[in-house]
């Protein structure tokens, strides 16, 4: 039996449809969600992204695509370094990272038209 991530909950999505998503227009949002500390040359924090349309009117979160071994649980993907963050966003096409140290913080990354291709 195939898990339907679509079907099932419908405000989050995985890597490919974020993919997918930005190059259709939406933006990916990086939230921080626990203040971010720097060990040696490493930042350290916890970031989660979102997709989220230009007008604001859908989010999604993202999640990861692996099944998990409760089959009806989705698990937020969520980032535990800067570096991890950085190679996301560029595997994404980001051309920058612009990433927030403070709980709560946020910014968001947008494809430019060149990227998007």
């Amino acid at each position: 039996m195939t898990f339907d991530l679509g079907k099932t909950a419908p405000n989050v999505v995985t890597e490919g449809r974020l993919r997918s998503l930005m190059a259709e227009g939406f933006n990916a949002e990086v939230i921080c969600t626990s203040s971010a500390t720097r060990k040696a040359a490493v930042w350290y924090g916890k970031w989660v992204i979102r997709g989220v349309s230009q007008d604001g009117s859908s989010e999604r979160l993202l999640v990861l695509s692996r099944a998990s071994a409760d089959k009806d649980e989705v698990q937020i993907r969520e980032f535990k370094t800067a570096n991890g963050l950085i190679s996301f966003l560029s595997d994404l096409g980001c051309s920058h990272a612009n990433i927030p140290l403070k709980e709560g913080g946020r910014s968001t990354h947008t494809l430019q038209p060149s990227e998007a291709d």
